[in-house]
C-alpha cells in the first residue's frame, strides 16, 4: 500500500499539467478532456485518502506460533473434502481468496482461529456446514 501510495502521490502533478493543458482547449462547460482529467484526479485523491486512512489505523501484528494455535497470520492446511488445501489468514484489507489467503473476519477465518494441529472443526459458509480437519499450523 505505501508503493501505491507513493505512485499515486508521484502522479499528482502530472494530473495538475494534464488539467491545465485540457482547459486550454477552451469552453470548460463542454470540454471533454477537462471533465475525464478532473473525474481521474478526483479517482486518484479518493484512493489516496483512503489509503493514508488505512496506514494510520494499522497495526503490525507479530504472530504468535509458540501456542502452536491458528492466528491472524497464520498458514495452515486443511483436509476437506477428499482434498489438502493451504490458506493463511489474513486480515480484511489482504484477503484474497483465489490465492489462499482469507480474512480473520470472513466466516471461514473465524472458523479457524484459535484452533490447532489436529483438531476437527466445523465451519458454516455460504454453500452450508463443511468439516475441516487442520493438518498443520506455521
Amino acid at each position: 500500500m505505501e508503493k501505491e501510495l507513493k505512485e499515486l502521490m508521484d502522479k499528482r502533478p502530472l494530473m495538475a499539467q494534464r488539467i491545465e493543458r485540457a482547459k486550454e482547449m477552451g469552453d470548460l462547460k463542454e470540454n471533454a478532456e477537462y471533465h475525464d482529467a478532473k473525474d481521474e484526479q478526483g479517482m486518484m485523491e479518493s484512493r489516496i485518502r483512503e489509503i493514508q486512512s488505512t496506514l494510520t489505523q494499522s497495526q503490525v501484528v507479530e504472530k504468535n506460533t509458540a501456542s502452536g494455535k491458528i492466528s491472524l497470520g497464520s498458514k495452515i492446511k486443511i483436509f476437506v473434502n477428499g482434498m489438502e488445501k493451504s490458506y493463511e489468514i489474513v486480515g480484511i484489507n489482504e484477503a484474497a481468496p483465489l490465492t489462499g489467503k482469507i480474512s480473520s473476519e470472513s466466516p471461514l477465518g473465524k472458523s479457524f482461529l484459535g484452533h490447532k494441529e489436529g483438531d476437527d472443526i466445523t465451519a458454516v459458509v455460504p454453500a452450508g456446514k463443511i468439516i475441516y480437519k487442520i493438518i498443520k499450523v506455521e
